[in-house]
């Protein structure tokens, strides 16, 4: 039986800022509970929900050594569908209605957080084989397993596995502070590992340590060893790339079912959804306040509203966007800039555009089935999940030739009528107008082009269960 611990600093359900916490909280439910003991460490924040606090049953707990202070570890715990969670208690650390804030003040606590996750493991009995880190909250598990912890028979054969799932945040502060925070000695803050163009990085110690570094698709491996993507550490990617993997995340696919899907207007499947997938679009027309016409080209964005998803391409051409006949639907919060913008819009074009900025579970699903095409024109995208989902539901992904997206959306091609979606290269207004321009063709003037692409969309199979199984592979391998 292997043993896994997943560290990381959020996890579905118990809390989510992006895609890291979908990893954490569905990979370890995918695994042969016969084969593997997968469980999750993660903070005990203040604003988790009610609900699960409720259940949370008390373990254990001490006092940790941290740079010159002493710490308070307290241990709560919770099995969430068949996966066990230990919930790091330290109210000082963990308190307040946000789990990001302050960088300096991140970096304290998640320094904590990364000791405090392996010096809870003896006491809770349980003594993994391999712990597997997520981003630069827990860099320095890996760190502190081959300095501080390496004299420990317990500690001695556990192996560490770094994933990577935006590599723009890196924990960085000056090297004086997080070795204070961190309690680490002073060798290991040299340019071979943490330090970073005069200061440390927790994400850096994490990459240097590690025994197997992966990211979140396979373009997105090859991307950061180069220095338009590598953000300062394409050259420690590049030394270690024979231990670098690329896997591409999963969506759930019980969740995200077009079939069986509660939150959408109709259900449809892959023999009816010619007929019944635009039901889907009149009645998100209808509940936004739309003009009801089943043969508009509809168009989404579900994302938050920031510079990397490529919303400035998006603010330059918008007004050619909008020609007769297309309507576009926007779901997400983010910038201010990116959000007045697309209110603006909506002000210009009360017909066509529709700003809905908020985030809602249930209304991104009845995008994903009422629109026919989802915009993802990401100046850089990791992996990318919002693709994934259109394709499940036969909406077809206009995307940047990027990452993930790169990886998951085959561009259609109308001489041998393959391909899943459309996608452009260059990082351009113009070049994104013209793939919009050019699906609008498809969609208009060629339907039974357009059907069959959709059937081939939702063919796609990104479940979970794929990526497990390479993940398999490459806990096997260490």
């Amino acid at each position: 039986m292997k043993k896994i611990a997943y560290i990381a600093s959020e996890c579905v359900p118990f809390i989510k800022t992006g895609g890291l916490a979908d990893v954490v909280g569905t990979l370890p439910r995918i695994f042969d509970k016969k084969e593997y003991d997968v469980r999750v460490i993660m903070p005990n924040y203040t604003c988790l929900p009610a609900k699960y606090k409720e259940k949370m049953r008390y373990l254990t707990h001490f006092h940790m050594d941290i740079g010159w202070k002493q710490q308070y570890v307290g241990v709560m715990y919770l099995e969430y569908e068949g996966v066990p969670v230990y919930f790091i208690d330290n109210e000082y650390f963990f308190n307040g209605f946000n789990i990001y804030g302050d960088v300096k003040w991140d970096i304290e606590k998640f320094c904590y957080f990364c000791k405090a996750a392996l010096s809870i493991l003896p006491s809770v009995g349980f003594q993994p084989d391999i712990v597997h880190c997520h981003d630069w909250q827990s860099g320095l598990v890996p760190v502190y397993l081959k300095t501080l912890f390496a004299g420990s028979p317990f500690y001695s054969n556990m192996k560490s596995v770094m994933t990577i799932h935006n590599l723009q945040f890196q924990g960085r502060w000056d090297i004086k502070t997080i070795k204070e925070y961190s309690g680490l000695p002073d060798y290991v803050f040299t340019s071979d590992k943490l330090e970073m163009y005069k200061d440390a990085s927790m994400l850096k110690g994490g990459l240097v340590y590690a025994d197997k570094i992966t990211t979140v698709s396979n373009t997105y491996a090859g991307e950061i060893q180069t220095s338009q993507y590598g953000e300062g550490l394409d050259g420690l990617l590049s030394a270690r790339n024979q231990s670098l993997w690329g896997i591409v995340n999963g969506i759930d696919y019980n969740d995200y079912n077009p079939a069986t899907d509660s939150k959408i207007y109709k259900n449809y499947t892959l023999k009816n959804y010619k007929k019944n997938k635009v039901e889907n679009k009149v009645q998100l027309q209808k509940q936004l306040g739309l003009p009801e016409d089943k043969n508009a080209y509809m168009i989404g964005i579900i994302s938050r509203l920031t510079d990397q998803k490529g919303l400035d391409l998006v603010d330059r051409i918008m007004n050619d966007i909008c020609t007769d006949g297309t309507q576009f639907v926007v779901l997400g919060t983010g910038d201010r800039r990116y959000e007045d913008m697309f209110r603006y819009y909506q002000g210009i074009h009360p017909a066509k555009v529709s700003a809905n900025i908020y985030y809602s579970d249930e209304l991104s699903h009845k995008m994903y089935a009422a629109c026919d095409a989802m915009l993802v024109p990401s100046r850089f995208e990791p992996c990318g999940l919002t693709q994934l989902m259109a394709l499940r539901y036969g909406t077809l992904p206009i995307v940047r030739e990027t990452g993930g997206l790169k990886d998951t959306v085959q561009p259609y091609n109308e001489f041998d009528g393959s391909g899943t979606g459309f996608s452009f290269a260059n990082y351009s207004a113009f070049e994104l107008l013209n793939t919009i321009n050019y699906s609008k063709k498809i969609f208009f003037d060629y339907k039974d082009a357009w059907q069959e692409m959709q059937a081939r969309a939702m063919q796609q199979n990104y479940s979970w269960a794929s990526s497990a199984e390479i993940y398999q592979r490459l806990y096997e391998q260490i």
